[in-house]
């Protein structure tokens, strides 16, 4: 754990050891603990507290053996917190599972329940929860990866504990255009204002943006950010698929207000930041507000925003 200075320094607070591979994790029970999704090599979930002096403590590990014949492994990829605040969600890529798990409110342990099945092949990778304006029924949209598909499912909570999933729509990464070969769904989030959905999509260069070298006019590949606005139904309506500035987009962020989207570009390692209109959802990819290049040595895969309250 580190704590942000104001002049943007960071200062660690406190450490705790880890199993390998962690990709994703999420605060619960008030911020006093942490669930961390494991890729691999082990697939994983591990759990953690934190006490009042922001020491982490480990909990539990919950380890997912390798299936005897090997054809659908454990891959989790993320964790996901209800709006109630009393189940978690972890999309398991390899699996075509998103397993559920109940939070106990005072050991912070999971308990689990009955699984969310995606279709064959698909490969959920992330999901979130969403609720409608003036709406009490909840939805979860989920980002398939190796299908480039995203789900929308109607949640229901069960009174014996639980939750139950109805599928309402499903759409296309790519919106109304062909889905290109060989291309891989990556980030999905909601906007700052709860009324749009956005998804990346990797590998599928449909786009090309001008080069970084005002002096080379030579235009480079862009891969994709699909926007899809939410109905009351729970059903998406695309809006648009923009630019994501550079190759294989693996993560992006909007600023709080959303009016601004930084997308980290792994493979070329470069974050495009464009502006967003707010009333209709789009993207203004034409031209980027701002652009870093070069943000090696290693693949870019993580961009945040940091804003003073």
């Amino acid at each position: 754990m580190l704590s942000l200075g104001h002049d943007g320094s960071l200062s660690k607070v406190s450490s705790n050891s880890v199993l390998g591979g962690a990709v994703s994790m999420a605060s619960y029970n008030n911020k006093s603990a942490l669930a961390l999704a494991h890729y691999g090599p082990e697939p994983a979930i591990s759990l953690f507290t934190i006490d009042g002096k922001n020491t982490i403590s480990s909990l539990q590990n919950i380890t997912f053996p390798a299936p005897a014949n090997e054809s659908a492994p454990e891959q989790i990829h993320q964790a996901v917190v209800d709006p109630t605040g009393q189940y978690m969600i972890f999309p398991s890529l390899g699996a075509d599972t998103v397993h559920v798990y109940c939070i106990d409110p005072v050991t912070h342990l999971l308990t689990e329940h009955a699984p969310l099945k995606s279709k064959q092949g698909y490969g959920p990778r992330h999901a979130v929860f969403w609720t409608g304006t003036n709406s009490t029924t909840t939805y979860l949209f989920v980002v398939h990866e190796k299908a480039n598909k995203i789900t929308s499912y109607e949640v229901c909570y069960l009174e014996q504990g639980g939750l139950t999933f109805t599928e309402v729509d499903e759409v296309s990464t790519y919106g109304n255009q062909t889905v290109p070969p060989a291309t891989f769904a990556s980030e999905m989030t909601l906007s700052p204002d709860n009324k749009f959905l956005i998804a990346a999509n990797r590998n599928g260069t449909v786009f090309t943006v001008e080069n970084s070298d005002p002096n080379n006019s030579t235009q480079l590949p862009s891969d994709s950010l699909v926007t899809f606005k939410p109905s009351a139904d729970g059903k998406l309506s695309f809006v648009q698929l923009a630019k994501s500035g550079g190759v294989y987009p693996r993560h992006f962020g909007m600023n709080q207000n959303g009016s601004l989207i930084a997308v980290a570009n792994q493979l070329s390692k470069n974050v495009n930041i464009y502006a967003r209109n707010l009333k209709t959802g789009f993207i203004e990819d034409g031209k980027a507000v701002a652009r870093a290049d070069n943000l090696g040595p290693g693949d870019l895969m993580f961009v945040q925003w940091l804003e003073q309250q």
